[in-house]
């Protein structure tokens, strides 16, 4: 369930691109996929980086040279990579977690060629207030969403660190009640009936990519997509 568009974040042949905080490697393996790229994930998180590692076995092109992965744990507020590293980087569903997410966003521009482009993706602010609403637990959870982010602050924080806006769009608008569900029966959520199969309905869509939800989704995200995602070109070098 890829949240970057990469036809706004265009990869380019020898391109280093960084996914921070990849998770279990949706973007990192995404954009390895996409194009001739050296992509590398990094995340704290040992069992998700394995999680990863094994995915992507399944698209790994050992005969094409002009692609390298690799993965890294290490703290996003402390990136073992010099300045002026990478072409492009993307931060997607992350910053909501990290308590210091301003020196994250420093380390971000720091490690990005001059030129190069960023993405960033964080909850959008009403579905998530009512995420929170609904269930203390969904948020108040070791490693959970410590802040709901206004999406115009945000983009005017990554502004001020010389990163130019420039395009925006919503993602996943159909997980939206599933997550709903999730918080309104917390405590029974591995059981409960309408969300099994709410996640039927999800993991049908992701498999099959019929035309009906692909129309459903980008006809509904911009009024409740889950995620807002934004993207910025940092200053060429004078």
């Amino acid at each position: 369930m890829k949240t970057v568009d990469f036809s706004r974040l265009p990869l380019e042949k020898d391109d280093v691109v960084l996914d921070l905080g990849c998770g279990e490697g949706r973007h990192v393996i995404s954009a390895y996929v996409e194009a001739n790229v050296h992509s590398i994930g990094v995340d704290l998180s040992m069992d998700d980086l394995r999680t990863t590692r094994e995915r992507f076995q399944s698209f790994y092109e050992p005969d094409n040279e002009a692609k390298a992965f690799g993965l890294s744990s290490a703290s996003a507020l402390c990136l073992p990579f010099a300045d002026d590293t990478f072409d492009k980087v993307i931060c997607s569903e992350v910053l909501e977690h990290i308590p210091e997410y301003h020196g994250a966003l420093r380390e971000i521009e720091r490690v990005l060629k001059p030129g190069g482009l960023f993405c960033a993706s964080v909850p959008r602010r009403w579905p998530e207030k009512i995420c929170w609403a609904l269930s203390e637990e969904y948020y108040n959870t070791p490693g959970g969403h410590v802040r709901i982010f206004r999406g115009d602050t945000l983009r005017r924080e990554i502004e001020s660190l010389g990163l130019k806006y420039y395009s925006r769009h919503w993602a996943h608008a159909l997980h939206v009640p599933f997550w709903w569900l999730k918080c309104l029966f917390w405590q029974s959520q591995d059981t409960n009936w309408l969300i099994k199969q709410y996640h039927r309905l999800l993991v049908w869509d992701l498999m099959k990519n019929p035309a009906v939800t692909r129309v459903l989704e980008k006809t509904m995200n911009p009024i409740m997509g889950k995620s807002v995602v934004m993207y910025f070109r940092k200053g060429a070098a004078t």
